[in-house]
């Protein structure tokens, strides 16, 4: 069985090293690059399984690297787990809404690091499949291959989060879902999102979706459903 490629963007050799040797010891193929444009250059070459992308990185940054990649669709399925030594939300939840899946914070434990690559590829893949089925509910139709979103054929342009959000609901129209396990679909575990900020993806998601946005209902007390 072939090995799974993993990109390590960081510039710090000490990090560089560590995170080479734990991935190497656990069966990994493993790629570096020192500079966002390295990073570029060696996704556009070959696409790894998925991307260690450090936030501070000299000249082009990590959400640079992370918000061209996943605004590209040649490249916007690679899942991103961010590195980063900040203490401030505000990078992470940009970079989460810039469309990476994970984060972890220096110093990191190295077997926490190939815990997360580990989850982060198995839920990769169970995504994977469902995008090969088009979802449509009367007016609303979504590609999840295309991460394209229409009501009554014309294109509606959402963030990576909203997309995420309903393409969920619309897996099990009628099926409510709490604020957490949305939260945890969406986002996966140990995130620094509150329940909160999914209310207001909901309102978002209403208002650009027009009069196909009725169709996400609240259930008072649990959380919210896509009615059939």
């Amino acid at each position: 069985m072939a090995k799974e490629n993993i990109l390590v963007v960081e510039d710090e050799e000490a990090i560089q090293e560590l995170v080479r040797y734990n991935l190497s010891r656990e069966g990994f193929s493993v790629q570096e690059a020192a500079s966002g444009e390295e990073a570029l250059e060696r996704v556009h070459k070959q696409a790894p399984a998925l991307i260690l992308l450090d936030l501070m990185l000299p000249e082009l940054d990590g959400l640079e690297v992370c918000k061209r990649l996943k605004s590209d669709e040649r490249t916007q399925h690679i899942p991103i787990i961010m590195l980063t030594a900040k203490s401030e939300d505000a990078d992470v939840v940009t970079g989460l809404e810039l469309g990476a899946d994970d984060y972890i914070t220096k110093p990191f434990s190295p077997r926490v690091l190939v815990a997360r690559v580990r989850a982060l590829l198995r839920r990769n893949k169970r995504e994977e499949s469902d995008k090969e089925e088009t979802i449509q509910i009367q007016n609303l139709l979504i590609h999840p291959g295309r991460h394209e979103v229409l009501v009554d054929g014309e294109v509606i342009p959402l963030t990576h989060t909203e997309f995420q959000v309903l393409h969920l609901l619309a897996r099990r129209p009628g099926w409510v879902f709490t604020r957490y396990q949305i939260v945890d679909a969406v986002h996966g575990d140990d995130y620094a999102v509150t329940e909160r900020s999914v209310d207001v993806q909901i309102v978002s998601l209403r208002k650009k979706l027009g009069d196909a946005g009725k169709k996400i209902a609240t259930v008072r007390g649990v959380g919210y459903k896509l009615e059939e």
